[in-house]
């Protein structure tokens, strides 16, 4: 907000990415690749600001709401202002930048990214909400259809830009999973929900499953990634003017839980299994590593983190999580990129 037989598709894609964990962080980088622990299952090895109220061709480069590697171990990078960026797995400076726009020239409010196996760009915005797909050159390929339900009022029962900020391809490579940010108008604040596409034989996304899943209160969800045996990583995330951000990572399940597709209002009835989660951590409780605030935070280490994407393993078997915060191009917001590692028990 302005605010991938089952691995075959995404060891693929995690091999590719492995090149990511050999990245530098630059010259604004802070702490060194250790396990500074943020709680038993998930450690922070640095942080990066060296984008941070930086310009390419042009182009500010900020407002950063998703990441994604494609197939090559590049990093692709998606500013809610429709700008998708392609930045050196090394240094994370950028390398290219292609404009988005939608069928008629005008801008997205582009939140979430999944490089596809063929390399084109599933991009969501929240203005309608869509999930369109693009060639790497910026050209509309196609477009999922979207249930009317998560349509923004009064078209049906979302609220602006509070819809589709999350994206993420499941294994196998055939389910896109999109998720809501908070609830829809009728449904029980808190519970948000989960669209998923299932790919059809001639290379098109049709609409398949729906899942909810129960945030904390106060918090939404900006982004889910998912894991390699099918579970999701989840950030929540919240703002408190004086206060700062609240951002937790967990891990959730969405493997028994109930298509909620049929169901028109979610008010907490009897026998709808939600998705299952387990907190990994607050990243309030992780080491700061020396990072500095510009407003009030719990950790100076915190922003409004907002992007998030799997680059691979260690050899610990931990996945390695690339995060990224939306500075909204506010003189008081920071572009920060985190080195996580977690220990998800798969």
């Amino acid at each position: 907000m302005r605010l991938r037989t089952v691995l075959a598709t995404l060891t693929a894609g995690l091999a590719a990415a492995t090149c990511l964990t050999g990245l530098t962080a630059g010259p604004a980088a802070a702490g060194t690749p250790s396990d500074h622990a943020c709680s038993p299952s998930v450690s922070l090895d640095r942080f990066a600001d060296g984008l941070d109220k930086t310009t390419y061709e042009g182009t500010f480069v900020g407002n950063l709401s998703a990441l994604a590697v494609d197939r090559h171990g590049e990093l692709a990078a998606l500013s809610d202002r429709s700008s998708l960026f392609t930045l050196n797995r090394r240094t994370l400076r950028p390398t290219s930048v292609v404009q988005l726009a939608d069928e008629n020239g005008a801008a997205l409010d582009s939140e979430g990214l999944v490089v596809d196996r063929d390399g084109t760009r599933l991009v969501t915005s929240e203005t309608e909400p869509s999930v369109r797909r693009y060639s790497r050159d910026g050209r509309i390929l196609d477009r999922l259809p979207v249930p009317d339900s998560l349509r923004v009022a009064p078209a049906g029962r979302a609220t602006a830009n509070q819809t589709f900020e999350g994206l993420t391809l499941l294994p196998g490579g055939d389910t896109v999973l999109a998720s809501m940010e908070y609830a829809l108008s009728g449904d029980t604040p808190g519970i948000v929900r989960f669209q998923t596409w299932r790919r059809t034989p001639g290379g098109h996304f049709r609409l398949a499953a729906q899942y909810s899943y129960r945030t904390d209160d106060g918090l939404g969800v900006p982004e889910v990634q998912a894991t390699p045996d099918g579970r999701l990583l989840v950030l929540e995330r919240g703002f408190t003017a004086g206060v700062g951000n609240t951002v937790r990572l967990y891990l959730a399940d969405p493997r028994h839980a109930t298509d909620t597709s049929g169901i028109g209002h979610l008010t907490g009835q009897p026998g709808v299994r939600l998705i299952r989660k387990t907190l990994l951590t607050d990243l309030a409780a992780c080491p700061s590593l020396g990072a500095t605030a510009r407003q009030p935070q719990p950790n100076p280490l915190l922003d409004n983190i907002e992007g998030m994407t799997v680059t691979g393993r260690d050899a610990r078997g931990r996945l390695r999580v690339l995060l990224v915060s939306d500075d909204n191009q506010n003189a008081v917001q920071t572009t920060r990129f985190y080195y996580l590692r977690a220990r998800t028990g798969s």
